[in-house]
């Protein structure tokens, strides 16, 4: 730990003290008013929950039909969304658009932050939020990119740099590209640079591919233009025998039809046109012209359909029977919304939007309350057309909507004011793109002026669906429905039907795609339970930025926001300061309720992060935003004038004293709501986590817990400012105020003073937790009793901040923090002050401290007694640990050579490593040596400094080092200086060394140790961070081997093949073949070294050793080809490098044949790539053995100028004597090394092309020539008389000739014979497989099928009667 506290990362510093006591004695905790307020603040919360309903209970309380309730308003003060901002498309890409007359395809991908565009094959992403960059990729075949999705990639498949991949169509293609995120250069970007990745994983298709998703597991589906077809694209890492790497499979159809897409057609209302995934659910939805089908993912490569709910069109007429948007030219299924669990615990799933804007919702069956945890949901119960939503038929028409000012009324929405014209209507007809989150929708429409389009912005309008407080309510301005009042009215038990507000706005250029614009980091998370209706957006608008949609035109972007009711109330407010107009603000209270509407203008009032629309280049944990002082001040008179007076209501009980209660006043309600909605995402979180090796960590982030930080202090400043808002006017005089209003205020004030303190203490507790976090939480809390230990594990900031235990947890936390630092000669006062004030600097006092360490050593030095000197040495160590910060490094080279000198090895190694930590506090050293030391990377310098350290503590090794190696002893006047046993010391040091947590300073040890020639010592010692060092880049032959032998000593065999695997496979080293093979059978040796046990999993192991061994075939084949080419290296320029790369690298089994065996006509070597990999191809094999048996061979493919390095067997100049004897020179050496295996030595075939050769020289070639070869090959008799018997019962040509048949009689003779008399010998194997009967049944059919001019053959097959008889 470096000296002093560190400088906080909470938000408030010193300026924080402000808020919280001062003095040196602190005023006592009050649980009992802490407690009290708690319970308010968890009644709030829990309120939150309920006073606005889910989506699912609006749609459920109307007529359980259809409904088309909405809110129009003829101008444009209450519109839902308003523009934000607009960015323009670069300059660099209109040049594109400009020059290019082809096609152009866009999309959006907020995930990324990026729009793509493509111009034919030319693919761009540009980042909108920086606003001119822009990355390109070319597709290299020209084909005209249609589409970019944004997918999950499978785990495993790729780098871990990519996180998402890129499917990328054509019309005839498509392919994928990695993907992944640099990190930010600047600082507070939100985002990530892009970086694009090949994968080569491109498939051709003859089918265009559109409405590309992707899973959470990483499968892709889409469906095609042309058959309407669902498909899969799978891919997998390698290719197999069974499967390609990557292959698209159509599940439309079944069996060998999902290979051939083209043949298969479906009728126009089952083409799927839309696809959409549902993660939360685990599947997807497929629609079609006239339904939707539901799958689910069922194991690799396969797909479960669940549903398909058919005939849409019926089903929506059937509920909304007569209306005009539902007639079936008007109507076209348009685009899928899914609906989020947490959005509808009735279960509703889905809406569809057709062209002209009508929704159908979709859902169980049935749909019961259940308000249980709905965050692991999958789909399980048929589901049904709900719910039918029509359009709004009476939109104002934007232009008419600007022109119109807010009128005069006499009540909210209802205006009284007839100078203005009646506003312009606008028809809508067809909506192109939607857009659906968290119950606000938004879809663009063609403009009926060219340079623009108009957006349809609807969101729940909440002073109708909600239980919020409202007072006379007045009827909407506008409900466009068409409906009998049964549509539109809720049902008896009195729950509001969903109402929406609905407004057009125009955006520059014509809408091509849209999006939702994900926000920056919230606040608004919260525990299980506690969370409010989505919709609810009065309970998160104080702790999330709001929502936006973007629209990508031909101009550009256009960003919409959504307007939250504090923006609809900010606006009143600038209406009254600038006009003096109070009604809009009366109107505000009576729609939203005194409560909701005294929160707003509380936020409003004392500011928070979240009231403007935060920009991206801000900092993850907001900018503080405060409006006007002159808006403020009107926010905060009106927040005293609306919030009215509390009461008191009497309540009389028979026989007892009367008893009142307080109904407080819209200020106190305002007040804790507004606390209770800051403080809900912590309020029943836990404090802390299980972390690495049982340390307990934070669980919340510590960004959130600052931005609520900074929040809480904005409202506690505002009421130390103010503290008379909770007061009685000052003309009302005490003995005129009623006795029961006086209790009123009496208990109001008692109760805001209580939840005013529970303000205090949670700021103070947040920075407590944040400066607990800063020293190592985990850490901390394992130096704490067993019983303090257990309690913080089960701790939330409630219990924390308000109960008995979390102040005995406190207490005991703070007391090992001034533990620590008491031991460093820091006082109580100093720690009081740091944890009140969060100093983080002991800025008068450093110089002293170095002071004060120094003098240690000179006492260390001047000390006789070895335990003072100790003691004085560990003292300097403390301090001058303390102080290191500001240590200069010519210093700390001085002391370390001092405590070199004093053999205090504890100094020497643990002063530069606590000195490289305190140079780099933030480890931005650390991420530049992870990175590799880029150049040009400032932050090498942090390095660099770390490394200056490192030397010292490598400088001090060598000098315990040489000490121990002399062996002698320093011989001094004085005993002071009289060294110690120097074997000790230098142990003692490389135990310091080696306990370091520092990974860079292993890193170093650990290269100068194997420079030095101790890598066998570090084998042995096998420290922490010795596999990553050795894994880390640059990668070299050395690391690898003492990389595979640390895991052979670690005992991990398997981990230690896969690196030989990799060494012998690596490109980038230069290492000889017959090293490569060494390599790759040492992996196999540790291969098979895995342990197996019962339980284990070892189908992965089982697999690489099985690749192992075949890698090894392999490569000892390559050796075999690179001997038998290496006298041919210097042939020509081409063949001698094509023989080398042979020696430089593996290569696969299909290299070796097509690359070296067939150009080369290697014939050996086509049957031992055929032998070794066991493929079975007659139309291979079969070539080369006529090519071996052929009369000439002039044909040499590749290297025309060279010849065959084996001369064919069989020639026109030779005899048949001699060309007999090279068929036997030939045929038995591969016979004996191939044989059994048909793949290189087809038995019948060879047969056949001997006793072809034996047919055309009859009179050459003595009887049995043919058999015996084969017997010579290893041919066991049995075989070869087989294979010979059915050539003589064939009758197939030639053997259809007789006196063919007879030669194949004389050849049968002689085998019989030889294998007669083999059978006779003694011992000889071959007696017990004799076939004594049927030798000689077959014997009496070839005599009697002998010609009679055949006297030789005819004894012979006598004599061999004779031994039969003789023998058996």
């Amino acid at each position: 730990m470096t000296s002093g506290f560190a400088p906080s990362r909470s938000y408030g510093g010193s300026t924080l003290g402000k808020g919280v006591a001062r003095s040196a004695q602190p005023e006592p905790v009050d649980l009992s008013a802490l407690q009290n307020a708690g319970r308010v603040v968890q009644e709030r919360i829990t309120k939150d929950t309920t006073i606005i309903p889910d989506l699912g209970d609006t749609l459920a309380s109307s007529s359980g039909q259809v409904s088309a309730s909405y809110t129009v308003y003829p101008n444009d003060y209450r519109a839902p969304f308003q523009k934000r901002k607009f960015v323009g498309i670069p300059e660099d890409l209109f040049e594109h658009f400009n020059a290019v007359s082809g096609v152009s395809h866009v999309g959006l991908m907020p995930e990324i932050e990026r729009a793509w565009i493509s111009f034919d094959h030319k693919l761009f992403f540009w980042d909108y939020v920086d606003g001119n960059e822009t990355s390109s990729f070319w597709e290299e075949r020209e084909d005209v990119i249609a589409d970019v999705r944004l997918v999950k990639p499978k785990k495993g498949m790729f780098i871990d740099e990519i996180t998402n991949l890129f499917v990328v169509t054509t019309p005839l293609s498509i392919f994928l590209l990695g993907l992944s995120f640099e990190l930010p250069r600047g600082q507070g970007r939100a985002f990530r640079d892009l970086k694009l990745y090949a994968t080569d994983l491109k498939l051709n298709t003859d089918v265009e591919m559109i409405s590309v998703i992707g899973t959470e597991e990483g499968r892709i589906f889409m469906c095609g233009v042309q058959d309407g077809c669902l498909y899969e694209l799978h891919y997998q890492e390698n290719e197999s025998w069974f499967g390609k790497r990557i292959q698209i499979i159509n599940h439309s159809v079944s069996g060998v039809q999902s290979l051939i897409p083209r043949f298969t057609t479906l009728s126009t209302e089952e083409k799927i046109t839309f696809l959409a995934v549902d993660n939360s659910r685990k599947c997807f939805y497929a629609m079609t012209a006239d339904g939707v089908s539901i799958y689910k993912t069922n194991g690799e490569r396969s797909v479960q359909h669940l549903q398909t709910v058919a005939n849409l069109f019926k089903l929506a007429q059937d509920k909304a029977a007569g209306h005009p948007a539902l007639t079936r030219d008007k109507f076209e299924l348009r685009s899928l919304h899914v609906i989020d669990p947490a959005e509808s615990r009735s279960g509703i799933q889905f809406f569809i939007m057709s062209n002209n804007g009508v929704r159908l919702y979709f859902g169980p069956q049935s749909m019961p309350n259940c308000y249980g945890p709905s965050s692991s949901i999958s789909y399980t119960r048929p589901i049904q057309l709900l719910h039918v939503r029509l359009p709004p038929a009476n939109l104002i028409h934007p232009d008419t909507l600007k022109q119109q000012s807010r009128p005069t009324p006499s009540f909210y929405g209802v205006p009284q004011s007839q100078s203005q014209s009646p506003p312009r209507p606008f028809h809508t007809v067809e909506f192109l793109f939607s857009n659906y989150y968290r119950g606000m929708t938004v879809a663009s429409h063609p403009g009926d002026r060219d340079g623009n389009d108009y957006i349809l912005c609807m969101s729940p309008d909440l002073t109708r669906i909600g239980s919020i407080g409202q007072v006379n309510l007045p009827p909407q301005p506008s409900s466009t429905s068409t409906l009998s009042e049964s549509y539109r009215n809720a049902l008896s038990d009195g729950r509001p039907s969903l109402t929406e507000y609905a407004a057009l706005t125009s955006i520059a250029g014509t809408a091509w795609a849209t999006a939702h614009f994900l926000p920056l980091t919230s606040t608004a998370a919260t525990p299980d339970g506690l969370a409010p209706s989505a919709l609810n957006e009065l309970a998160t608008q104080f702790g999330e930025a709001p929502c936006q949609f973007m629209f990508f035109t031909n101009c550009g972007i256009s960003f919409l926001v959504k307007r939250r009711a504090v923006d609809f109330l900010r606006a009143d407010l600038e209406e009254l300061q600038s006009q003096g107009t109070i009604q809009p603000l009366i109107e505000f209270r009576d729609s939203f309720g005194r409560d909701q509407t005294c929160c707003m203008l509380l936020g409003l009032a004392c500011g928070n992060t979240f009231l403007d629309f935060q920009d991206e280049t801000t900092s993850k944990t907001g900018n503080i935003s405060i409006p006007r002082p002159d808006i403020t001040a009107v926010a905060k008179q009106a927040f005293y004038d609306l919030g009215e007076r509390p009461t008191w209501t009497e309540r009389v009980t028979y026989g007892t004293n009367s008893q009142g209660v307080a109904v407080f006043s819209g200020r106190r309600e305002g007040l804790a709501l507004y606390f209770s909605r800051l403080i809900r995402p912590l309020w029943k979180a836990k404090l802390t986590q299980p972390g690495i090796a049982g340390r307990q960590k934070l669980l919340v982030a510590e960004n959130v817990i600052v931005t609520i930080q900074k929040n809480l202090f904005l409202l506690k400043d505002f009421l130390d400012k103010n503290p008379h808002l909770f007061h009685s006017s000052p003309s009302e005089s005490s003995n005129r105020v009623p006795v029961a209003e006086q209790e009123a205020w009496r208990a109001e004030q008692n109760s805001v003073l209580e939840i005013i303190s529970l303000l205090s203490r949670t700021i103070e507790a947040l920075s407590f937790v944040l400066l607990l976090n800063d020293y190592m939480l985990g850490d901390l809390i394992s130096q704490c009793d067993p019983e303090i230990q257990k309690l913080t594990s089960l701790q939330t900031f409630e219990t924390l901040i308000t109960s008995q235990d979390g102040m005995s947890i406190s207490r005991a936390l703070v007391n090992v923090i001034i533990d620590q630092q008491i031991g460093q000669q820091i006082s109580v006062d100093t720690i009081s002050e740091i944890l009140q004030h969060r100093c983080g600097s002991f800025c008068s006092t450093d110089d002293v401290m170095l002071y004060k360490a120094k003098e240690n050593v000179r006492k260390a030095v001047e000390s006789r007694n070895p335990l003072d000197r100790q003691n004085w040495l560990a003292e300097s160590l403390r301090l001058f640990a303390k102080g290191a910060r500001i240590l200069e490094f010519e210093k700390l080279r001085e002391i370390c050579g001092d405590y070199q000198q004093l053999d205090y090895a504890r100094g020497a190694v643990e002063l530069p490593l606590t000195c490289a930590q305190t140079l780099d506090p933030d480890n931005i050293g650390l991420e530049a040596w992870h990175a590799g030391l880029p150049a040009g990377d400032s932050r090498t310098t942090y390095t660099q400094k770390r490394l200056q350290c490192y030397d010292l503590v490598l400088d001090s090794l060598t000098v315990f080092e040489n000490k121990c190696n002399t062996n002698k002893v320093l011989e001094k006047q004085d005993a002071l200086y009289q060294q110690g046993d120097p074997e000790a010391v230098r142990s003692h040091a490389y135990e310091l060394a080696f306990a370091s947590e520092d990974e860079i300073f292993h890193s170093t040890l650990y290269d100068w140790l194997i420079n030095r020639g101790l890598s066998d010592d570090l084998l042995e010692m096998r420290p922490t961070f010795l596999e990553a060092h050795l894994k880390r880049e640059p990668i070299t032959v050395q690391k690898f081997q003492l990389l595979w032998q640390f895991y052979v000593k670690n005992g991990q065999s398997l981990r230690a093949a896969e690196i030989l695997a990799t060494l012998a496979e690596s490109t980038q080293f230069d290492l000889e073949l017959p090293a490569r093979l060494e390599y790759l059978t040492l992996a196999v040796g540790n291969a098979k070294s895995h342990p197996i046990s019962a339980t284990g999993h070892h189908e992965t192991a089982i697999a690489f050793l099985t690749d192992l061994e075949e890698k090894v075939d392999v490569a000892q084949v390559q050796l075999e080809i690179y001997n038998v080419l290496f006298p041919h290296v210097n042939d020509a320029p081409e063949v001698g490098a094509r023989i080398n790369l042979l020696s430089k690298q593996l290569f696969t089994m299909t290299d070796l044949y097509t690359l070296y065996a067939t150009p080369f006509d290697l014939v050996d070597m086509k049957l031992l790539c055929l032998h070794v990999s066991e493929h079975r191809d007659e139309s291979i094999v079969r070539p080369i053995w006529n090519q071996i048996f052929d009369e000439s061979n002039d044909s040499f493919p590749i290297f025309s100028e060279s010849r065959p390095i084996f001369s064919p067997v069989l020639r026109e100049d030779a005899d048949p004597t001699t060309t007999a004897d090279l068929i036997l020179g030939r045929v038995v050496p591969l016979g004996k090394r191939f044989y059994p295996s048909e793949s290189a030595f087809p038995l019948r075939f060879i047969a056949t092309l001997l006793v072809r050769f034996t047919l055309a020289n009859k009179n050459v070639v003595a009887f049995g020539w043919a058999p015996r070869i084969l017997i010579e090959c290893g041919v066991p008799y049995t075989d070869v008389w087989d294979v010979f018997h059915e050539m003589y019962e064939s009758q197939v040509p030639p053997f259809n000739d007789q006196a063919n048949v007879q030669v194949i009689s004389s050849d049968i003779a002689v085998l019989i014979s030889d294998w007669l008399n083999e059978a006779s010998r003694p011992q000889s194997s071959a007696r017990s497989e004799f076939p004594v009967g049927r030798i000689d049944r077959s014997i009496d059919q070839y005599l009697r099928e002998l010609e009679a001019g055949r006297a030789e053959t005819r004894s012979l097959y006598e004599s061999i009667k004779r031994d039969l008889r003789r023998h058996w």
